[in-house]
């Protein structure tokens, strides 16, 4: 269905020709794609990838925007401040979903002032333990979990990360402890986990897949409904015994709701036509994004469920970020 929907919206474009490509979206304006996170992250790598040939299709100038900062919030709040005459696209990541929850008096609402277009992909996450460790499947990870006064270390990218969040819920639904090691990105984890500072590990399969491969770590269990063809010999947590557990990484694109529908379906039309490329789709797989290119009705309701999924986790663990 989601694929006759945008193939429908491309055809619609395509035969237009000129006159669609130079409608009213951002009329003698630059477009801009704001990034609420610093230059050289996936979020980034997304926009910049797909901008020359959305400057194509749009007939538009289009630059990057990168404003970081209070983990996408400040960039976001800009993006939903902004005019709706279609100058203004924002890329999120999955902390778009917790950060209404996490971060108190945000000067926006993400249901209210922000319209979604696409979910553009997934990334499951995966629990690993360093190769010293006697660790070998996650089930012995639960059982020492399960004894008093013992509580095994992991490590994440953050407090209130969503490997932060679903090893929470994790714990709850299998009733056994472990102690929670936040560090500050990706980087500092990763270096950790593959000096055995940190005996395990748990963020997306594209932030480990270099340790992974290097074998200085090793995969217990991932967070996808399915197994991951990357990691084909890994379990699901649902096969582990939490059934129906999922949870992934995610990045989507949104504009602010003022915008009109018809801006709003024209700029997914071309999101759809740039994402879709195969040099796009090669380089996004590449920095570990499972393609979706959603319709936004599709986008919308993930997204909701996101949100009431993770607030909901938030608030019963009292979770704080950083």
């Amino acid at each position: 269905m989601r694929l006759r929907f945008a193939a429908a919206i491309c055809a619609a474009m395509l035969a237009a020709g000129p006159a669609l490509a130079q409608g009213d979206i951002c009329p003698e304006r630059t477009i801009r794609f704001m990034v609420p996170f610093p230059p050289g992250g996936s979020t980034d790598a997304l926009a910049r990838l797909i901008q020359p040939r959305m400057s194509e299709l749009l007939g538009r100038t289009i630059v990057v925007e990168n404003r970081g900062g209070a983990a996408g919030s400040i960039g976001t709040a800009a993006a939903a401040a902004a005019p709706g005459d279609g100058c203004t696209v924002l890329f999120v990541f999955d902390t778009h979903a917790t950060n209404p929850t996490l971060i108190p008096n945000l000067p926006f609402d993400t249901r209210r002032d922000l319209a979604p277009l696409m979910l553009v992909g997934t990334n499951a996450m995966v629990v690993t333990a360093h190769r010293s460790t006697p660790y070998t499947d996650f089930r012995q990870v639960i059982a020492e979990g399960k004894q008093p006064g013992k509580e095994p270390p992991y490590g994440t990218i953050g407090n209130g990360s969503l490997a932060h969040l679903a090893m929470t819920q994790l714990q709850k639904l299998g009733g056994f402890a472990m102690t929670h090691v936040p560090y500050r990105g990706g980087g500092p984890l990763v270096q950790d986990a593959a000096a055995g500072n940190v005996p395990l590990a748990m963020a997306t399969i594209v932030v480990l897949r270099p340790q992974l491969d290097a074998g200085t770590i090793r995969p217990l269990a991932i967070t996808g409904a399915e197994r991951h063809p990357g990691l084909p010999n890994t379990p699901t947590m649902r096969e582990l015994g939490f059934d129906g557990f999922e949870a992934y990484a995610w990045w989507g694109i949104l504009m602010p709701a003022r915008t009109p529908r018809p801006m709003q379906a024209r700029m997914h039309a071309a999101l759809t036509d740039a994402i879709g490329q195969p040099q796009a789709r090669e380089r996004l797989a590449g920095l570990g994004m499972d393609l979706r290119i959603s319709d936004p009705e599709t986008f919308e309701r993930f997204l909701n469920t996101e949100i009431d999924r993770w607030a909901q986790v938030i608030r019963e663990n009292n979770i704080t970020p950083d």
